[in-house]
């Protein structure tokens, strides 16, 4: 158990200041976003030449390092030295929230584990953008980010997100927004909802709403541009009873992580094993942490 005050002095560390950037538009960087970048000793960026020209339009002159998904374990190292002797580090994405779809998971990670202090910035982000503006119900939301690319692993995963009661929020490449409609298909009614948002805050953005039989024809009659948000409307039909018969036939273990894959967490994976199966939750506990 610890605490960590984020403006408190931390005798001699730096500190890691999580900056979101713009998603498109420059005007949606946040005062605090501007003054953090030009008071911090480095910067981490994703792709500094993007970056750069960032920096160019709001007269930020802080330096840059590269941070990305191909060094990420040469720079840990390294960035935490740095913040480890006093310097004030900065990660950025090329667009929207560090860590997002985006680096910086694992940097924030050493940093708890190093007792160092992560201070985050709020900003743009396309799901929650596009959530908002989607006329689907706002929350609960289920984010799950990119799509796996090999169609097995990817019909997989939607699958499992066409069971959600929650609005489901994914990422995905208009070269594969037809494919990944029409895959969705498979296991979901064509009457379920969806909303897919392009270009969003930028000058062509566009929402196009409609069932999910009507959104594939939309997508197959028209040349798609600019990344997309899709947004899969809530499974309307409770899945519970035909999914809690199949539990059944699973070690305690197994059911328990079973919810826990569907995005449960541990407790309430648990506490719901044990209402369902007439049990002592401590009896579960014991089960799924293999305690004797």
């Amino acid at each position: 158990m610890e605490t960590q005050q984020s403006f408190a002095d931390h005798a001699g560390v730096g500190t890691l200041y999580l900056v979101p950037t713009p998603i498109g538009n420059l005007q949606d960087m946040t005062y605090r976003a501007v003054a953090t970048l030009k008071s911090v000793d480095l910067i981490a960026a994703e792709d500094t030449r993007n970056t750069q020209k960032l920096l160019n339009h709001f007269e930020i002159e802080t330096k840059q390092i590269s941070f990305h998904e191909h060094n990420t374990q040469e720079r840990i190292p390294q960035l935490i030295a740095k913040l480890q002797a006093g310097t004030n580090l900065a990660q950025v994405s090329d667009a929207g929230m560090p860590s997002i779809s985006d680096p910086g998971t694992e940097l924030v990670a050493a940093c708890v584990a190093a007792k160092l202090p992560v201070v985050p910035l709020p900003g743009a982000n396309a799901g929650l953008t596009a959530l908002i503006a989607s006329g689907l119900v706002p929350q609960p939301f289920y984010f799950y980010g990119f799509l796996p690319r090999k169609k097995h692993d990817q019909l997989a995963a939607l699958t499992e997100l066409a069971q959600h009661r929650e609005t489901v929020i994914v990422y995905e490449s208009p070269f594969r927004v037809a494919k990944t409609l029409t895959a969705l298909a498979k296991v979901c009614e064509p009457t379920r909802p969806i909303v897919a948002c392009r270009e969003l805050t930028k000058r062509y953005e566009e929402f196009a709403r409609g069932t999910l039989a009507e959104m594939i024809t939309w997508s197959q009659d028209h040349q798609l541009k600019g990344e997309f948000v899709l947004l899969i409307g809530g499974n309307p039909h409770d899945p519970e009873p035909e999914r809690a018969d199949e539990l059944a036939e699973l070690p305690i273990k197994a059911q328990v992580e079973a919810l826990i894959a569907a995005g449960d967490k541990p407790n309430v994976a648990i506490k719901t094993i044990a209402k369902r199966r007439q049990l002592q939750r401590q009896d579960v506990y014991n089960a799924f942490h293999e305690i004797n």
